[in-house]
């Protein structure tokens, strides 16, 4: 089933309808017009367990439903009926009309029933909340990182799926390596992406949920963190690693740089090569869940059944 070139219901973008097209999923608004829509009881349906949204803006949510109490639904919801002897559906596309139309006092919401498999339907909800611009950057970092687990890909190839660089995917799955109460403070608005990144340079990893709450504490801009960050890390730094780099060594440095960038490209995560002056060393692999670590073992071709 393709996906029309007209006007998908999740949103337009090459992205969107590159990913949905490579996996078989199809939400051609043409198909949809053609579908009939159900009046779905409200309590007969469930929110999609796979919404990779954790946060829904009240006063937006509120705004909508007195919208919703006055002129009606629009749109309808996109849901499915993963067990066909149960009446429960859950909810496909479209949570936030579902919220505000419980909020609005509903009985009932128009509804197209659709036969998605979890896989499918998983993708579909990442991409509709990737086609918003208010998720915050940790559930679009977590976004990034469910599509790669689901789809069994690298950054390379989600970004060229999304039709962005890999250094923006990137940047957004480095954010999911935070300790936890940094990335709450980044979920509520406290730090901004950019302050966030910043704080991703600390060497000494310890600072960052303390170097965290100062930049709260004291309203610490970007560029002024990134000075500190600087400060912080000169601190830090070795007698070896002042020591003037020999040609040799500044070598092997790009060899190892090079090398950390292909298996970064093979694993879709963050690698760190560590040598030692007798040719010796160490490959760490980052992996940021059981499932991530699954995922590089099936690169690997390992399998622990």
């Amino acid at each position: 089933m393709a996906i029309s070139k007209k006007k998908s219901i999740l949103g337009e973008g090459k992205g969107l309808g590159a990913l949905l097209s490579s996996n078989n999923i199809d939400i051609d608004i043409e198909d949809l017009n053609a579908e009939k829509v159900h009046k779905i009881h409200l309590d007969e349906i469930v929110p999609n367990p796979f919404q990779p949204r954790k946060n829904f803006d009240q006063a937006a949510l509120e705004d909508l439903a007195a919208s919703i109490k006055n002129e009606g639904v629009f749109q309808p919801i996109i849901i499915r009926q993963p067990k066909r002897t149960v009446k429960q559906y859950e909810i496909i596309a479209g949570e936030r009309r579902f919220r505000a139309s419980k909020m609005a006092g509903l009985d009932t919401i128009p509804a197209i029933v659709r036969d998605l498999s979890n896989e499918q339907m998983m993708q579909v909800a990442v991409i509709e909340n990737l086609q918003r611009e208010d998720l915050s950057p940790i559930e679009e970092a977590q976004a990034y990182h469910t599509l790669m687990e689901n789809l069994n890909i690298t950054q390379s190839e989600l970004a060229k799926r999304l039709g962005k660089s890999r250094p923006f995917i990137a940047n957004y799955l480095r954010l999911l390596t935070l300790p936890l109460s940094v990335k709450d403070l980044v979920e509520q608005g406290s730090l901004s992406m950019g302050q966030a990144r910043t704080l991703l340079g600390l060497k000494a990893k310890d600072q960052i949920t303390t170097v965290a709450k100062r930049v709260i504490e004291e309203g610490i801009t970007v560029r002024q963190l990134e000075e500190l960050v600087s400060e912080l890390n000169g601190s830090v730094v070795t007698e070896k690693e002042t020591k003037p780099k020999t040609k040799a060594k500044a070598d092997g440095n790009k060899f190892i740089k090079a090398a950390e960038g292909q298996l970064e490209e093979k694993f879709g995560t963050k690698v760190l090569l560590k040598s030692k002056t007798n040719g010796k060393g160490k490959i760490e692999i980052n992996y940021l869940s059981d499932d991530d670590l699954s995922r590089i073992l099936h690169v690997l071709n390992i399998s622990l059944d």
